[in-house]
């Protein structure tokens, strides 16, 4: 069965396959399902149009986004797994952001068109033999195999939520910088 050690992705989407701990990308989108599932059920409604400083997407938008590049992802996965050469496009995030109109939609249906999407990518890279996992072609410029693409989905997940914990949710605070004087007490 193929494994990490078979990915090929971009060096930028490194970081997103770096995020998973898993070794197969089976279980790898399953816990990620898991775990995000539980994170939006939390948020408090109150922080859905919160956006943590000025010009940066609310939690909404950022919500579509990861709905839009999960789409993303798993085209090119299945562009490469049927074996098709014809190099793939980019996509401009901040675009896709401004056209979604995610501001008009509910939370409910977003969080709903994500679980709809993940079960389908979970069921895509189930359908897969090691032959159509270890596929690969270009997409951006950048070559990358079915494989990767498949942690790259867990991995973008796993990335946007440590930062909705972090600047949303503010479950993460800054460190605050150690002052050199020794302690002493009085």
């Amino acid at each position: 069965m193929a494994s990490r050690k078979d990915i090929i992705v971009s060096e930028a989407f490194m970081n997103y396959v770096n995020a998973v701990s898993e070794n197969n990308v089976e279980d790898a989108l399953r816990k990620n399902t898991r775990r995000f599932r539980k994170l939006l059920r939390n948020i408090p409604k109150k922080k859905i149009n919160y956006a943590y400083a000025e010009g940066k997407w609310t939690l909404k938008e950022l919500l579509q986004h990861i709905v839009d590049a999960e789409r993303v992802f798993v085209f090119r996965a299945l562009h490469f797994s049927r074996k098709d050469n014809t190099p793939l496009p980019g996509f401009d995030e901040n675009v896709w952001a401004i056209t979604a109109k995610a501001p008009k939609r509910s939370w409910g249906d977003l969080i709903d068109e994500f679980t709809a999407l993940r079960a389908s990518t979970e069921l895509y890279f189930q359908s897969l033999d090691e032959d159509q996992l270890t596929a690969g072609g270009t997409a951006n410029g950048k070559a990358s195999n079915v494989l990767g693409l498949g942690f790259v989905c867990a991995g973008h997940v796993a990335h946007h939520m440590n930062i909705i914990k972090e600047r949303y949710l503010n479950e993460y605070p800054a460190k605050k910088k150690k002052d050199k004087k020794k302690f002493e007490p009085k």
